[in-house]
């Protein structure tokens, strides 16, 4: 096998062009630390988006794949597998819910829990209840269905038609679903506690609370999608915990296999139900390579000592962020929970985001953007304090680069 350095330039040669990579192409990782063919070392504050939870080649993780490699990496759901069973009691242990699937990504997690919102529907009440409310600016992933559930049709250009039945409600604004909500047609309202791609947007306690209300009222289903606030993100195992808000379905993903890809619907013995033998599936989902990999994840997280420091490392790095934002004038506000954190740009930095994704590499520091308005922040959640402190200083020199 060929495995001479490849160069950013092939990317343009053999794939679709659908992404626009960085000239840096990582080659290894260790904690919170990466390096690329060149040597050069980042602090990463990315996460991989939210993924990387607890970092790059974390020993508990490659212990787990080692282990599980040596067994069974793949059987057809023809039959079940140990480590798949394990992980869904686990999950049903810490959770409110009782039935679990599983899938590959966040996207098809999502696909499955509406699609089991109408199935519900149609079983309880009828073929007529099956529209979906979901909110403007919201992102549930990248088919066709998730797309058009997401509230940005930018996505959705040169797609259509769209499959129907989806509205979109303003965030944070409970007379706008009030507007839409049907007992007659609603199946289900689904949403992100903090919007994560729409520039890290947190829901109001009061609005969850009250759509958890309209939803009762409305014989409907609350779905929360946590595919990037879930698994310890917000310093909460879910999100929903920190809310005092429980959906009848949750979704997640990302975190849920630090880096390998595995996904997850949850939801209660009743509603899952609905998801009788033969109406939905997944070749990968369960895959016991991916679900032993997302025991230990989750065994890791679940410890309260490291959802403690998610907080507490969530507050050395606002305080931090605010304070470089003050002394430039760059963030107006640094908002988010845990270890989602969006850094706002004032009104004379507006629609520069990348700019100091850019900078912040040439620096030495990964982050993020959320829009063109927001640099978004989704390191590890035990990265160190001192990495923090560090990346902190790397990224203040792009700043002041930038602001010269």
């Amino acid at each position: 096998m060929n495995k001479e350095p490849v160069s950013r330039e092939l990317f343009d040669e053999v794939m679709v062009p659908n992404y626009a990579p960085g000239d840096i192409i990582p080659v290894r990782g260790e904690g919170s630390r990466v390096w690329d063919q060149e040597g050069r070392e980042f602090l990463d504050l990315q996460g991989g988006i939210a993924v990387t939870s607890l970092g790059h080649a974390h020993p508990g993780l490659l212990g787990a794949l080692q282990e599980q490699s040596e067994k069974i990496w793949h059987l057809s759901n023809v039959m079940t597998n140990e480590p798949a069973l394990r992980l869904a009691k686990t999950l049903c242990d810490h959770t409110f819910a009782e039935r679990v699937f599983f899938a590959n990504s966040g996207a098809e997690a999502n696909e499955a829990a509406f699609k089991l919102a109408r199935r519900y529907a149609w079983d309880h009440f009828s073929p007529e209840k099956h529209e979906i409310i979901s909110f403007k600016n919201a992102f549930h992933g990248r088919t066709l269905f998730t797309v058009s559930v997401g509230g940005q049709h930018k996505y959705l250009e040169g797609f259509e038609p769209a499959p129907g039945g989806i509205h979109h409600a303003d965030f944070n604004n409970l007379d706008s679903v009030k507007a839409l909500i049907s007992k007659e047609k609603t199946c289900a309202v689904v949403i992100e506690p903090i919007q994560g791609e729409s520039g890290v947007m947190p829901a109001d306690p009061e609005f969850l609370k009250g759509l958890r209300q309209l939803c009762d009222d409305n014989n409907a289903l609350l779905i929360f999608d946590e595919v990037q606030t879930g698994v310890g993100r917000t310093g909460h195992l879910y999100a929903y915990e920190m809310y005092g808000v429980v959906p009848d379905i949750l979704t997640s993903a990302k975190g849920l296999g630090g880096g390998f890809p595995i996904a997850a619907m949850l939801t209660t013995e009743k509603v899952g139900a609905s998801l009788a033998v033969g109406t939905h599936g997944s070749t990968y989902g369960g895959n016991a390579l991916a679900c032993a990999v997302a025991q230990k994840v989750i065994d890791t997280v679940s410890q309260p000592e490291i959802l403690k420091g998610v907080n507490e490392r969530s507050e050395k790095l606002r305080r931090g962020m605010m304070a470089i934002g003050e002394r430039y004038d760059v963030f107006s506000e640094v908002r988010g929970a845990g270890l989602l954190l969006g850094c706002v740009l004032t009104e004379q930095w507006q629609g520069r985001a990348k700019d100091f994704l850019t900078a912040g590499l040439e620096e030495g520091v990964m982050v993020l953007m959320a829009g063109a308005n927001v640099v978004r922040l989704a390191p590890s959640l035990i990265i160190p304090e001192t990495d923090i402190d560090e990346a902190l200083q790397r990224f203040e020199a792009a700043v002041k680069k930038l602001a010269k």
